[in-house]
């Protein structure tokens, strides 16, 4: 579909829009809606994690891998029995480290997504990690169907995105950023003064779809990834722990099942925002979830989808 709008005039995201956009058909099995890979979940922080791989399912994915923090790794796989949980090399503070990566060999190359941030709690073994990561693509070559996987930051990973920069030319074209204000300021290297703007200006510096509080913006002017998208819905009560995790899963989620980039951040951070509304509808405006969000979402996109 045709989404162009000019830089200071964002299209709307609404229900009758996303109605056009239809998300990809549910296919015949779990390998024909996507793998989805999480790096994440320090000792301290494994539940970003399991938000983050809980809402991926919730997405539609067909399979979800979390890459966490060794010591949690067992309990991990516990609490989310749906996923796949691999132990990851660990600082002794329990800070997942850039090393160990021959662990999740198959899984990046047989990823669609992988969402890197939820729960990393270090930004010097964050940055760490991209590295040791852009390394081994340089010299690997992806063996899924799809080519190379999408890559979605969150977190942490935002802040080492920074760092790499110059390096990250081969994840180029294929980002997708998750920042909340804050965040965007540390991409901008300035604090943010006009949001819409701003994380259009982000998506050209790094040439990735960025979500941020209620702004989507593609790094192009080529096919859907040429505009700038508000969402007409949600907040409030957005504004709760574990919240992004739940945003940058879906999207991941939503990735994996073959949208384009920009399809799936305006698709999930609709669905995130509506599945607020739906529980401040049901709760009262504070006080819901964030793992009740992705709870959420599979009957607000047969809503939608249908």
């Amino acid at each position: 579909m045709s989404t162009h709008s000019d830089s200071n005039a964002p299209t709307l995201v609404t229900p009758s829009l996303l109605r056009d956009w239809p998300l990809p058909a549910p296919g015949e099995d779990k390998y024909s809606r996507g793998a989805v890979l999480v790096i994440g979940g320090a000792r301290a922080t494994p539940g970003a994690a399991l938000l983050a791989g809980t809402s991926a399912l919730r997405a539609g994915a067909g399979k979800i891998t979390l890459a966490v923090a060794e010591s949690v790794a067992v309990s991990v796989g516990v609490a989310l029995p749906e996923c796949g949980s691999v132990g990851m090399p660990e600082t002794p503070e329990g800070s997942v480290t850039g090393e160990g990566l021959n662990r999740i060999s198959s899984y990046l190359d047989r990823a669609d997504a992988v969402l890197i941030g939820p729960g990393l709690d270090d930004p010097e073994l964050a940055e760490s990690l991209l590295r040791a990561l852009l390394e081994r693509e340089k010299s690997h070559t992806a063996t899924n169907d799809g080519g190379t996987p999408a890559i979605v930051l969150d977190a942490y990973a935002l802040a080492g995105l920074v760092k790499i920069q110059d390096d990250s030319g081969p994840w180029r074209g294929r980002l997708i950023l998750t920042p909340n204000p804050t965040e965007a300021g540390f991409l901008l290297g300035r604090d943010t003064e006009d949001l819409g703007a701003d994380v259009a200006e982000i998506a050209r510096r790094f040439d990735a779809v960025v979500s941020c509080q209620g702004y989507i913006a593609g790094p192009s002017a080529e096919a859907d990834d040429s505009a700038l998208w508000k969402i007409t819905t949600g907040y409030g009560g957005l504004g709760t722990s574990g919240s992004g995790d739940v945003l940058a899963g879906a999207i991941a989620g939503l990735r994996a099942r073959g949208t384009s980039g920009a399809q799936a951040a305006c698709w999930g951070t609709h669905l995130h925002a509506a599945a607020a509304d739906r529980l401040a509808s049901k709760l009262g405006p504070l006080g819901f979830l964030a793992r009740e969000l992705a709870d959420e979402l599979p009957a607000l996109m047969l809503e939608l989808n249908t």
